[in-house]
C-alpha cells in the first residue's frame, strides 16, 4: 500500500472507481431513459439545458477527483495531469460549484413561477453565469497564487475559505427552498430541493473531514487510502440524489421507465389530472359538420377537433390545433386553483410560446411579450390574445383545404355510421343506460312466461259473469 497511496491504483481506488462510474451511467439512464421510451419531444430552453448541465457538471466533479486524488496509477506524467486543471477548475467552478448553482437556479424559476405567478425577470442562461463568477473568481485566484504541492494538496488556511464558500451556496439553496415550502406541489419538486439540501449538507460535512484528513496527513498512507475513497463515494451518492427532472420538466419525470405502453400521463392534462383531458364521451350528440358552421363552435367537438388535428399535422402545421386544445383543458381548471392552473400555463409557455420551442406558434411579438412577461401566469385570459390570432390564421390557412380531404371525407363517414347506430337503436328500443343495462323485451328469456301469466289472467277475467 506505500507505493500506491501515494502513485494511486490500490484496490479501493478501483472499487471506488467502479461505483462512481455505476452512479454516472444512471444519472445518464435517468436523464435520458424517458426520451428514448416514450419518444418525448426533446424540450427548448432551460428545461433541456439546466438538467443537461447539472449532468455535465456531476461527470467533472467525479473525473476531478479521481484525476486530482491520484486514483489512477500513470508512468509518466502528462500536462493535462495538473492539478489545477483537475483540483481547482474542474472539482470548482465546473464541477460542484455549477452542479449546485443549477439546483439554485431551479429552486428561483419555482419562487418566480408559483409565488410570484410570473416568469422570473432575468433568464436562465444569465443567472447562472452571474452567480457562478465567485466561484470563477477564487480558481483564478488559487491559480495566480499557486498553492497547491506535487499532490494536489493545499495549506489548512486554504481550506476554511473554500469550505465557507460551498457552506453559503448551501445556504442560497436553503433560503430558496424556504419561501415556496407553502405551495402544494404536484410533482415532488419541494421535496426534491430538500433532499438535494440534505444530502449536500451531509455531503460537504463528510467531504469536508476527509478532504482536511487528506491534506493535513500526508504521512499516513492508509489514512491518505481511505479518505479519498471516502470523498469518491461521497460524490457519487451527491451527483445521484442532486439530479431530479421535476423541477425543469414534470411530465417526463412521472413517465415511467420500465412500461413503454404506459399512456397514463401522455399529456399535462392527464398529469393534472383535468377532467376529460382529451377523452371521448360515446353517447356525444354529433353537430352539423360542414363549412357554413362556425369553425369556433366546431373546434368545441373533440371527434371533429381530433380529425382537424390529424390534418394539420399531416399539412407540418399542427401546432395550432394542438395550442387551442390545451389551452381548452386550462380552461377546465377552475379558478381558485392557481396553482394547477400555474402548472398548466407554463407547460404551454414552454412547448408553444417561448423563441424556439418544441411547436412554436406563429403570433405576433405583442401577444407573445403579453404572455411572457404577465404578471399573473394563473390569469384566465392569459391565452386570449393569442388564441384569437391563431384562430383566424387556421381559418385562412387550413380550413378551406380540410373540407376537401380525406380526413373530413372520413370524419362524415364515421359521422353517418354513429348516427345510423343511434337511430336504429332508438328504432329497436335498446336501452345503452351508463347506469342500468337493459335486455330487449324479444330477447328476455322471462318474456314469455311474463306473457302468458298475462294471457292466464286475461282469460281468467273474461270467463267471469
Amino acid at each position: 500500500m506505500g507505493s500506491c497511496a501515494v502513485e494511486g491504483g490500490c484496490p479501493t481506488d478501483y472499487i471506488a472507481l467502479s461505483l462512481s462510474l455505476l452512479s454516472f451511467l444512471l444519472l445518464l439512464a435517468r436523464s435520458t431513459l424517458p426520451y428514448l421510451i416514450h419518444k418525448v419531444p426533446c424540450p427548448q430552453g432551460s428545461s433541456f439545458w439546466v438538467p443537461a448541465i447539472q449532468v455535465f457538471a456531476s461527470f467533472n466533479l467525479l473525473s476531478s477527483i479521481v484525476m486530482s486524488l491520484k486514483f489512477l496509477k500513470y508512468k509518466k506524467s502528462h500536462w493535462w495531469q495538473s492539478c489545477y486543471i483537475w483540483g481547482v477548475w474542474m472539482e470548482g467552478p465546473l464541477g460542484f460549484g455549477l452542479l449546485l448553482n443549477c439546483r439554485i437556479v431551479q429552486a428561483r424559476q419555482l419562487y418566480y413561477v408559483f409565488v410570484k405567478r410570473r416568469l422570473p425577470p432575468i433568464r436562465s442562461y444569465i443567472f447562472l453565469p452571474l452567480i457562478l463568477l465567485p466561484w470563477i473568481a477564487g480558481a483564478a485566484f488559487i491559480q495566480m497564487k499557486q498553492p497547491l504541492n506535487d499532490r494536489c494538496h493545499m495549506g489548512t488556511r486554504w481550506i476554511i475559505p473554500l469550505v465557507c464558500l460551498h457552506l453559503l451556496y448551501v445556504a442560497a439553496l436553503v433560503a430558496f427552498t424556504g419561501t415556496i415550502r407553502h405551495i402544494e406541489f404536484r410533482f415532488h419538486e419541494l421535496k426534491d430541493l430538500w433532499r438535494g439540501i440534505l444530502v449536500s449538507t451531509s455531503s460537504i460535512v463528510i467531504w469536508m473531514v476527509a478532504y482536511i484528513l487528506n491534506e493535513i496527513h500526508e504521512e499516513i498512507e492508509w489514512l491518505q487510502v481511505v479518505s479519498r475513497f471516502l470523498l469518491l463515494i461521497v460524490a457519487s451518492i451527491l451527483v445521484l440524489a442532486f439530479f431530479s427532472l421535476s423541477s425543469s420538466q414534470p411530465l417526463v419525470s412521472v413517465m415511467s421507465l420500465k412500461k413503454m405502453e404506459d399512456e397514463k400521463f401522455k399529456t399535462m392534462g392527464q398529469a393534472l389530472g383535468i377532467p376529460d383531458s382529451g377523452l371521448l364521451f360515446q353517447m356525444e350528440p354529433t353537430p352539423i359538420i360542414g363549412p357554413d358552421a362556425p369553425f369556433d363552435k366546431l373546434l368545441q367537438d373533440k371527434r371533429f377537433r381530433q380529425s382537424f388535428m390529424a390534418f394539420a399535422d399531416s399539412c407540418l402545421a399542427g401546432e395550432c390545433v394542438h395550442f387551442y386544445d390545451e389551452v381548452q383543458q386550462l380552461d377546465k381548471i377552475p379558478v381558485n386553483d392557481p396553482i394547477t392552473r400555474i402548472y398548466m400555463a407554463r407547460h404551454v409557455i414552454e412547448k408553444y410560446i417561448i423563441p424556439g420551442a418544441v411547436m412554436e406558434v406563429n403570433i405576433s411579438h405583442r401577444s407573445r411579450q403579453e404572455i411572457l412577461t404577465t404578471l399573473d401566469l394563473a390569469q384566465p385570459d392569459l391565452f386570449n390574445n393569442a388564441l384569437n390570432e391563431l384562430m383566424q390564421l387556421m381559418k385562412m390557412n387550413l380550413v378551406k383545404d380540410y373540407w376537401s380531404s380525406m380526413f373530413f371525407t372520413k370524419f362524415k363517414e364515421a359521422a353517418s355510421m354513429r348516427t345510423a347506430s343511434q337511430e336504429l337503436e332508438h328504432m329497436t328500443g335498446w336501452n345503452f343506460s351508463p347506469r342500468l343495462s337493459s335486455v330487449h323485451c324479444a330477447d328476455d328469456p322471462f318474456h314469455q312466461e311474463q306473457m302468458l301469466i298475462d294471457t292466464g289472467r286475461n282469460s281468467h277475467d273474461s270467463d267471469r259473469p
